[in-house]
Parts: C-alpha cells; structure tokens; sequence
C-alpha cells in the first residue's frame, strides 16, 4: 500500500534510505503500515520522541528518542499495545529529564550491531562526517551479513580475522579491507564513548601491511590527448543536438536556447586536471570562494576532507574555463549545478561514456587528482608545495609521488663526489 494513502505527513529526511513521517500511532495506523522496501519512522503526532521504526521486511517496533542522537527501543508492535508503548515513551523521557538514561543501563548490552549503526551511529555520523552516507552504506554492505545481529559485545578479533581472510580470499585489495576495518572500529570507539559498552572489543586489530608508495595512476601522454579529444567530441556532439532542438523549437513558437554552452563535464574534468580538487570539492565549489581577478581559487574548510580551507593559483586554462563558464551558467551560488540549481549528485555515468569514447582503461575520477599532482612532481615541484595545493595534513600521503622526481636523489648521491 502506498504510504500516501495513510494520511501521513511527511516531516524530514535525515538518513539514508529511511522515510520520516507524522501521525497518530494508534491501532489503526498498525493495520496500515506496510513494508516499503526501506527503514521509514513514523513519529507520534501528540508525544514527542516516540515513534515507529518499520523494517523492510514489515516488522514494527515501538521507540523513544530521549535526548540528542539517543533511542530507546521500547518493544515490538506485535507484543505491546500503542497504549502500552506510550506509556513506557512517557517514563523514558520522564527518567532522561532528571538525568536516568536508558543507553547507560542493561539495554546497552543488548544492542546489537544492525540496530546501533542504523540508529545513534548513524544519526551521530550524518552531521559530524562529510562523507557520511557512503561510509554507512559501506559498513551496511560489509558487516550486517556477517555481524549484524550479533550485540557489540559479541563482535571479537577472531570474528574480523575471520571477516578479513574472506575478503582477501576474494581479491579485494588490503587497503580497502584496512579502510572498511577502520570504519567499523571508529564506530565502535563510539559505542564505548556513548557507554553501550565497555572496551571496543577490536581496538587491537592491527592492519595490513601495505606498500604506502605505491604507484598512483595519471595519465600518459596518448591518454590525456584522447581525453581531450573526447571532451572536444562530446561537446560538439551536444552542440549539434541543441542546434536540432532549436530547429524544432523556433517552428512551434518558442525561444532558442544558446548554442555556444560549454560542456559541464568538459569544465569539471579540465579544472579537476588544472587544480587537482578532490571530486565532492569541485562539486560543491561557490562562486564566492572563485576571485577571478586574482586567479585563485578557495576551498573551505567545511566542504574540505581535511577540514582546512587552503588556496589554490588559477593557471590561464582554469582561468578562462571558469570565465567562459561563468558567462554561460545561470547559477549564482554553485559553480556547477544541476537543472534547477540543485548540487550534481554524481557524474558517474557520463565519467564512464568519456572513458570509454577516449579509450581510456582502469582510470577513476579521483586519478584525475593524481594526475595533477604527478605532472607537478614531473616537473620539479617539491613535495611540501603539492602538498600544500593537494591539502593533505600529512606530508606522508604526498610521498607518494616521490618516484616521480628523482632529481632531488641524484643531486644528493652526486654531493659524495664533491671534495
């Protein structure tokens, strides 16, 4: 049954792949609610902080949220009466305004890993982490089969070696397993924080050793002439459709649209290559943070991984692509917005049409980074410089380009020949 034929107000959307809506929990609600395929909550129209979490299975459980990114589950729907349930809301919140919280008493131990990261984690995370929704998606995909329904409690070092050796048994690479590990023991460093439990059970799990210098994928000379290419092509292609539509449009009465509009992609693929902006950096850049008079451009803290504004020089291709751009998009805030001024929300799509019209293997968007900063490194920028344009907070990350200037080594080794 459609959600909308049970009369429900829609109120926020917080979380991913979770509905928030208004009513009166009562019996007759009960018989509506059904399964959508998703988490949705439905929050009590007359007690504040009680409400209804619907599974994707259909299952109904009655909670509490007692305080900031705090839930108390109350009960499942089948086994208590919405009388009941409220009743038990009204004492929690009672109980948590004279300082009695329910997180710190034996519920805390029956928390399980599913309910905790789809429930406080998950809240705590959206707002104090950038990347929130596709860290929780991550940890979703990856542990709820294996640990899920396990309590914090129960998840042990052997659980995770065990997790860990089938993963690398499938040839997924350590540094992902390292990063997903990572995840989940930064989640339950929370839970410790937060008193669900007492020690994170997996504090000592050591990572894989890797090879921290890898070798990092740019662009070759024939590659990044055929992107080029691509773009050219592309664009000229669109050019020619928006010419047809003009044709079609100027027979039926209606205003032309320009014909001369550069090509979104081919703007943020060359000013990624020109400034090496990270791809949720480029995406969410304003026009206010761009001083085109001075040739530079501001990357604010908070839309920054590292949290630190820096800025970067504009160099003459950036500069005139961000003129022409700004000539040419209607938008005053986001440099690079959708149909109705809205933030892209992924480019993947047409990355992979590119990739594939300039024949172009194994190349992801974030490589267009590291191309930026291997071209730099080729041409005997020092680290510390690229760093200081890339923002990393850690000149170790930048080493990585190392390889790729070995001039600094062979001046050094030539010293041993000086008297």
């Amino acid at each position: 049954m459609p959600l909308g034929r049970l009369n429900l107000q829609p109120i926020c959307n917080l979380e991913p792949n979770k509905l928030f809506m208004k009513a009166t929990i009562n019996n007759t609600l009960l018989a509506k609610l059904k399964s959508q395929g998703k988490y949705y909550d439905v929050w009590d129209s007359k007690l504040g902080g009680f409400h209804l979490r619907v599974n994707p299975t259909g299952n109904v459980t009655y909670r509490c949220a007692y305080a900031r990114n705090k839930i108390a589950t109350i009960g499942k729907a089948s086994l208590l009466t919405p009388t009941q349930a409220r009743d038990r809301a009204k004492q929690i919140l009672g109980d948590a305004a004279v300082g009695i919280y329910p997180h710190i008493s034996n519920n805390a131990s029956k928390l399980t890993l599913h309910d905790y990261l789809d429930g406080d984690y998950s809240r705590w995370r959206l707002i104090h982490r950038k990347n929130a929704v596709e860290d929780l998606t991550r940890m979703r995909v990856n542990f709820f089969a294996d640990f899920g329904n396990l309590l914090l409690s129960e998840i042990t070092p052997l659980l995770v070696e065990k997790w860990r050796l089938k993963k690398l048994s499938r040839d997924i690479k350590a540094a992902t397993v390292n990063r997903d590990i990572a995840f989940l023991k930064a989640a339950l460093a929370k839970a410790v924080e937060w008193g669900f439990i007492e020690n994170n059970p997996i504090a000592k799990v050591k990572p894989i050793k890797t090879d921290k210098s890898a070798k990092v994928r740019y662009l070759d000379k024939e590659e990044a002439t055929r992107l080029r290419n691509a773009l050219d092509q592309r664009e000229a292609i669109l050019i020619e459709e928006r010419k047809s539509a003009n044709q079609w449009r100027r027979e039926r009465g209606y205003s032309e649209l320009p014909t001369d509009s550069l090509d979104y992609m081919k703007s943020l693929i060359l000013l990624s290559i020109n400034t090496g902006l990270r791809r949720g950096e480029i995406l969410n850049l304003m026009w206010e943070n761009i001083i085109l008079d001075k040739a530079v451009l501001t990357v604010t803290g908070d839309t920054a991984k590292s949290g630190k504004t820096r800025h970067i020089p504009l160099n003459k291709e950036a500069l005139c692509i961000l003129r022409q751009w700004r000539e040419r998009t209607i938008s005053q805030e986001l440099v690079f917005s959708g149909k109705n001024g809205e933030k892209l929300k992924s480019v993947k799509k047409a990355w992979a049409r590119i990739l594939k019209l300039a024949d172009i293997k194994n190349f992801r968007w974030h490589d267009l980074r590291h191309h930026f900063a291997s071209k730099l490194a080729m041409k005997g920028v020092d680290l510390n410089t690229i760093r200081e344009l890339l923002g990393h907070s850690d000149i170790q990350m930048t080493l990585r380009y190392a390889h790729l200037a070995p001039e600094h080594k062979a001046k050094a080794v030539e010293q041993l020949l000086v008297d």
